[in-house]
């Protein structure tokens, strides 16, 4: 079943910066926008002055031109009058247009720029970030949240900022031309300025919650599409749905909360502002009854306080819009102030250009020296004092017991995992000496969890090919590899090689997908090859196939196999044991067997995990194992005791 992690129970490690302080780090990126951005922002506040200046021609038309057209028979100036109102709101309409235009070319460039960034990083980080993030959480920052962004930009910001200013202008000129009415309405400003600011502290939070749920319903989705086929032969899929409908709930009622919070500041902003209007109408009218305010200045005092009205109204709107960003951009920074520990050196090691198909090279030289790993969060290490040698063009296979530490050795030499301690060094240079791109064009991996792209299958098989070869050489390496991975069933596809294999080569069977990251990692020509158990999926048939060709494509490569099973140890030249995160002995399959209780134990423990599969014995060929005992079912899993278990049983 999916599992993701529970957002109610998440730290926001940026609670305690302010909203200015996080949007400013978006400064960066907004950069090359922001003389659009300026501009949009001077054309909104025009638009919003010219707003402004027609309650000033109401009033002048009320105190002259209309009283004395009506009493003079003189209506020239009343037509000037609606004229320059006629003006003065083309004159915004053109504002507004030009505001919108300026904005919204450099708001999407702004987004592209910040989803590429991110995605660069993401490429950049180390395996261990990805494996500790759920992909539903980056997926929902690198397209919801910059999109969300992206509208702030280029119509939030603008409209807090214009509306800020209209209220302050605005006010200004109530108080300027009401006097008293204008101090009454003022005061409305306080309740609203306290329910903004609880409002901003509560919603904060909210968003924050909802926009990790969002990231986490991602993730379920994720996850249930591509374990569908276990979902279905388990026959788990309503568990699924509701594991996905209570986090869709959760999600639910989190939205909920938002729009409940955010109605009741908006009917606050509306209500407020009505109240103090009401009263100002009804001291304003006492006071032009009294003779002490002309009818004039009432009807410029209203329309000032409608003007002022859409942006107080509008306050919660974009409030919430921008506390949305401010999350928005919190999240973007989370994963973009993640550092990645494995870093190119400031001054490289010289090292020439040369592949393993190179003519008079034998390979690469792979030597672990001293080498510790631990995992940031492991209590001990996982591999201890590790001394190994690979010497150029041979291959050596790696045999443990589950855990000793194999697959973690095997990450080394790519540099996907830096060591703790010690040296690697591949052609007697550190391997953090080199740049990554250096150290990755010497060394290929193939997994036994085959990982493919929804591309064609030329696409996958050349991807780590030069794209600077010539064509007929990519070809040519391209059919190599593929008659090397006994994967030529790619020719019997829809397309061919040019067949788009889907997401992650899940049209493909567990067998095919092997065969064509096999093929990948051979087309490549590394000087060192990597195979983490990379046949395991394969009947015998074609695994035996593949092995007689893997002899003759690697006498050119220094390999090191991880092997899971026994089959996988006829590649091999030497084997090496790792026990207890530390290798113990180091020679031939034959050798081995003979002086080393431990090894045996092991090959005696592939072979029955080998048959329990239904793959049967290998043919014509008797398990090299010790007379003894059967390991039983009740063996343990710690190899400290497993290997105590087998030194008893082989005496």
């Amino acid at each position: 079943m999916p599992q993701t992690a529970d957002s109610s129970n998440r730290s926001d490690p940026s609670s305690e910066r302010s909203t200015f302080a996080s949007i400013r780090r978006l400064r960066p990126y907004v950069r090359t926008a922001l003389p659009r951005l300026v501009g949009g922002l001077v054309a909104s506040l025009g638009a919003s002055l010219m707003a402004l200046a027609i309650p000033a021609v109401l009033r002048w038309v009320t105190d002259g031109p209309l009283t004395a057209g009506v009493r003079e028979h003189d209506w020239s100036g009343l037509i000037w009058s609606v004229v320059l109102v006629a003006l003065l709101g083309a004159g915004e309409a053109g504002l507004i247009l030009l505001r919108r235009t300026l904005v919204m070319f450099p708001g999407t460039r702004v987004e592209a720029a910040m989803r590429m960034a991110l995605f660069r990083h993401l490429q950049d980080l180390p395996v261990s970030f990805h494996d500790r993030w759920p992909g539903g959480q980056l997926l929902s920052r690198i397209m919801g949240d910059l999109g969300l962004l992206r509208r702030w930009l280029v119509f939030g910001i603008l409209q807090l900022v214009v509306s800020f200013v209209t209220i302050v202008v605005g006010v200004g000129l109530l108080i300027a031309t009401g006097g008293w009415l204008g101090i009454i309405f003022l005061c409305g400003a306080i309740p609203v300025t306290l329910l903004a600011f609880r409002f901003s502290r509560k919603y904060r939070k909210i968003s924050r919650l909802s926009q990790d749920q969002s990231g986490d319903l991602a993730t379920t989705v994720e996850e249930s599409v591509h374990g569908i086929r276990v979902l279905k032969a388990f026959g788990r899929g309503p568990d699924a749905l509701d594991q996905f409908t209570d986090q869709a709930e959760g999600l639910r009622e989190t939205e909920i909360r938002k729009a409940t919070t955010d109605a009741g500041l908006t009917v606050a902003l509306r209500v407020i502002p009505e109240v103090t209007q009401g009263i100002a109408l009804v001291v304003g009218a006492y006071l032009v009854a009294q003779g002490d305010m002309t009818l004039g200045t009432l009807v410029a005092f209203f329309a000032t306080a409608a003007v002022i009205n859409g942006p107080v109204v509008d306050l919660g709107m974009t409030l919430s819009m921008t506390l949305n960003a401010r999350t928005a951009v919190d999240r973007f920074f989370e994963v973009m102030d993640t550092t990645n520990p494995i870093t190119d050196p400031a001054a490289p090691a010289d090292v020439p250009v040369v592949t393993a198909g190179a003519a008079g090279t034998a390979g690469g030289h792979v030597a672990f020296r001293d080498v510790t790993f631990r995992y940031a969060d492991a209590a001990r290490p996982v591999l201890d004092h590790v001394d190994l040698e690979l010497p150029p063009g041979t291959t050596t296979a790696l045999v443990g017991l589950t855990g000793s530490g194999k697959s973690t050795l095997a990450m080394l030499p790519p540099r996907l995992f830096d060591v703790t301690d010690g040296v690697v060094e591949v052609d007697g240079v550190d391997v953090r000496d080199m740049t990554r791109a250096q150290v990755r064009e010497r060394v290929a991996v193939a997994f036994e969890d085959p990982t493919l792209f929804s591309a064609s299958v030329r696409d996958n098989v050349l991807l780590g090919v030069s794209d600077t070869l010539p064509q007929a050489e990519r070809e040519a390496l391209m059919t190599q590899a593929l008659e090397v991975a006994q994967a030529q069933f790619v020719l019997d596809l829809p397309d061919g090689v040019r067949t788009r294999i889907g997401e992650e080569g899940l049209s493909l069977s567990g067998g095919q997908r092997q065969r064509l990251a096999l093929a990948r990692a051979i087309a490549a020509q590394p000087r060192v090859l990597v195979l983490d158990d990379p046949l395991s999926a394969l009947d015998v048939t074609t695994e035996e196939a593949v092995t007689a060709r893997l002899r003759d494509v690697l006498v050119a490569t220094t390999t090191l196999v991880i092997a899971h099973r026994p089959s996988t140890v006829a590649l091999a030249d030497r084997v090496a044991v790792l026990q207890g995160g530390r290798i113990t002995a180091v020679g031939t399959h034959h050798d081995l067997l003979a002086s080393d209780p431990h090894y045996r134990y092991i090959i005696s423990s592939l072979e029955d995990d080998y048959e329990a599969h239904d793959h049967g014995p290998e043919p014509d060929r008797e398990p090299d194992r010790e007379p003894g005992p059967e390991p039983g079912p009740d063996r343990t899993t710690n190899p400290d005791e497993r290997d105590k278990q087998s030194q008893e049983a082989l005496s």
